[in-house]
C-alpha cells in the first residue's frame, strides 16, 4: 500500500526542497508497510529526517529573508511537538499510536503543507535570485 504517491505532490522547483519529500514520502510509505518490529526505528528515523528537513527550510527562509518565516517556522514547531508526543508512545511500546499519526494525520498535513507553506518558500526564493 502506499498512502502517499509521489507524483501527486507537485515539485516546488527547489532542488533541497523536493528531494526531503521524496525521502519524507519514502519514509512515509515503508511505515504505512512496516512490521511492528521494524515500526520504531523507521518512526524515529522519519522523526529525525522530518526536523533536519524542517533545520534546513528554516536556514532557507533566514538566508532568504522570506517575509512568512515566522508563520512557517511556528508551523514546523507545531508538527516537531506532535512527533515527540507520538515519539514517546511509539518508545513506549505503543505501536499503533504511531500507526494512527503516520495513516491518518501525516498524508493531509503533508500534501497540504507541500503544496503552501514549501510552494511558496521555493517561489519567494527563485524570484529574488533572479
Amino acid at each position: 500500500m502506499t498512502l502517499i504517491d509521489k507524483s501527486t505532490i507537485p515539485a516546488t522547483g527547489n532542488d533541497q526542497i523536493d528531494s526531503d519529500h521524496a525521502e519524507f514520502i519514502s519514509l512515509l510509505n515503508q511505515l504505512d508497510n512496516a512490521d511492528n518490529l521494524e515500526f520504531a526505528g523507521l518512526f524515529r528515523q522519519l522523526h529525525e529526517h522530518v526536523a533536519a528537513h524542517f533545520e534546513r527550510e528554516n536556514q532557507l527562509m533566514a538566508q532568504s529573508l522570506f517575509p512568512a518565516e515566522s508563520e512557517h517556522k511556528g508551523e514546523h514547531q507545531r508538527v516537531l511537538s506532535e512527533f515527540k508526543q507520538f515519539q514517546s508512545r511509539v518508545d513506549k511500546g505503543l505501536i499503533a499510536f504511531g500507526q494512527a499519526f503516520i495513516r491518518e494525520r501525516l498524508p493531509g498535513w503533508f500534501a497540504v503543507h507541500a503544496a503552501t507553506m514549501d510552494n511558496v518558500l521555493a517561489s519567494y526564493i527563485r524570484q529574488n535570485r533572479a
